[in-house]
């Protein structure tokens, strides 16, 4: 018998759920004008749920200027009219609700456009309450010093200072305070005005619940306070939020863009983490040149045919992490999103079956992008728009629902369209997919069901490496809760393998729940794994 896993303090439904994030302007176009929108998005939730995933992430559908996609926020409370209305966001949230599936929204923490009315005030009236809701120095003459390590503009307007910014230049970012001040202008978090702040931006994140939403994605959650090393003053922030998050409702859950789990998930704060922006993990799926659009890499991913990669360059960080956050919360390994390249360059629908097995085989909560369960390639090449530059811009291409025109994503004109669809004469698409026990959709959709039904592979059960190592194949783990316990073998590289690894405890016959070309074959506490080039396996024992 397994010991049994800890349990973090996570809502219980979090445990097997599955998350498909979806990029708005780019997944269904209901009106015709070539940008996707929520009567559009509401219109495939049958498709959504059919997928098997119980859970949506939404990138921005706020109110904004666009020069960022809707990462620079003009209103907080308000649905831009490109994307519909406060009632269409509403009816998301009730018949996503219908269908068992939870609405998850981007939250843009740190930041909003110059465009807010929040800065217009900031550049404009010190009798305003909103003049130190944004990081100001005092003189425009202000360098910050030789240790400061903040993006600064200069010269915007007639206000004596510079207001830092957080990313693109037209994002300034919100004054939650200064945990260290060294400068008169560094307001500290308890200042009256950064307490304000805290307060409102509490209360966006309530009148969402409200609404209907079911939790966030939080943007670049680790960036709201400044001078803040260890970031105490950030968690002390979203331990705040969610406790005003729960008298609302108790099951809310919160996955942030930090990308530090031990520093992240104290158990009272955020629940979950991204685990993406570490180098460790370009190692696991972009380490070669031609995977890594717009970067000069010559190294060698794990996941890749040529069997050259290092498992254990991404296990070596990945592992502190997980042990460190395993009692407080869950890491998520995402295999794309709207900021990373599409996970599909230069890569078979096997080798895809591969990486999907790896997403929803680990601990954590998994995170898919929409399009990857068809095999939605990086386009190459494409404009820059909206703050989308590559690899973003070929990562954020209109959902292929069909062979038709457009894709069946809109009506528009070719011409019209927010981006281009895949213009290859064989691009995938869901309608050519349905029904088909080989193709990839329906192969995702078996992985996400047994991600789903699997006691052992919820986010919290047991997980131990058995087999490991640089430019060792395969990487075989166990996952375990209960009576329910399972060996995955993974196998990317296109060659055979044979091996013998001992489990971490005696085991009966071994069943094969998923996979392709692999076997495992028991002995007591002895396994014999073989397999061929590009195989894996889910095995229960």
């Amino acid at each position: 018998m397994s010991t049994a896993p800890i349990h973090p303090p996570v809502p219980a439904w979090v445990d097997h759920a599955v998350f498909y994030q979806i990029y708005p302007q780019a997944f269904a176009d209901s009106n015709g004008d070539g940008i996707g929108d929520l009567p559009g998005l509401i219109g495939k939730l049958d498709y959504i749920a059919g997928l098997g995933v119980n859970a949506i992430w939404v990138s921005p559908f706020y109110k904004s200027p666009m020069r960022d996609a809707g990462y620079d926020v003009a209103d907080f409370y308000s649905v831009d009219p490109r994307y519909g209305t406060a009632d269409d966001a509403r009816r998301l949230f009730a018949e996503a609700k219908k269908r068992g599936i939870r609405v998850l929204l981007d939250f843009v923490a740190g930041h909003t456009s110059i465009d807010h009315p929040w800065f217009q005030a900031s550049c404009h009236d010190p009798e305003s309450p909103h003049y130190n809701w944004y990081v100001w120095t005092d003189r425009t003459w202000e360098s910050g010093g030789p240790d400061f390590r903040h993006s600064m503009m200069h010269g915007f307007c007639e206000r004596d200072g510079n207001f830092l910014f957080n990313f693109f230049w037209h994002q300034p970012a919100l004054n939650y305070g200064f945990a260290q001040p060294d400068q008169p202008w560094q307001l500290s978090v308890d200042h009256p005005d950064v307490r304000a702040l805290w307060r409102e931006m509490i209360n966006v994140l309530c009148f969402w619940l409200k609404e209907g939403a079911s939790g966030f994605r939080v943007d670049m959650a680790g960036s709201i306070t400044k001078n803040d090393p260890d970031k105490t003053e950030a968690r002390r922030f979203w331990r705040a939020a969610r406790a005003a998050m729960e008298k609302i409702d108790p099951e809310v859950f919160t996955v942030a863009e930090w990308s530090n789990p031990a520093h992240c998930l104290d158990g009272t704060g955020l629940h979950a983490d991204f685990f993406h922006w570490d180098s460790s993990y370009q190692k696991l799926f972009r380490n070669e040149a031609r995977r890594a659009p717009g970067d000069r890499r010559e190294g060698h991913s794990f996941f890749d045919r040529e069997g050259k990669g290092d498992i254990d360059a991404f296990l070596q960080v990945y592992l502190p992490h997980y042990e460190a956050s395993r009692e407080k919360g869950y890491i998520s390994i995402p295999v794309a999103n709207h900021d990373l390249s599409r996970i599909n360059i230069d890569r078979t629908p096997r080798e895809l079956e591969i990486i999907y097995a790896f997403l929803f085989a680990m601990p954590g909560v998994p995170f898919f992008y929409y399009g990857d369960e068809i095999g939605m390639r990086q386009l190459p090449g494409l404009p820059n728009r909206e703050g989308s530059y590559p690899p973003r811009s070929g990562a954020r291409t209109p959902m292929q629902w069909t062979g038709g025109p457009n894709a069946g994503f809109s009506a528009a004109a070719a011409e019209q369209l927010w981006y281009p669809v895949d213009p290859a004469p064989h691009a995938p698409h869901v309608a050519g997919q349905e029904g088909r026990p080989e193709a990839l959709l329906e192969r995702t959709r078996a992985l996400i069901r047994l991600r789903r039904e699997e006691p052992a592979l919820a986010a919290h059960a047991d997980f131990r490496v058995l087999h490991s190592g640089p430019n060792v194949y395969p990487f075989v783990f166990w996952r375990a809760q209960g009576e329910s316990r399972l060996v995955i073998v993974l196998n990317p590289a296109d060659r055979p393998f044979s091996i013998e690894i001992e489990l971490p405890e005696a085991a009966g016959a071994a069943r094969q729940l998923a996979g392709c070309d692999a076997e495992l074959r028991i002995v007591g506490r002895r396994a014999l794994v073989s397999g061929k080039g590009l195989s894996y396996g889910i095995f229960k024992v």
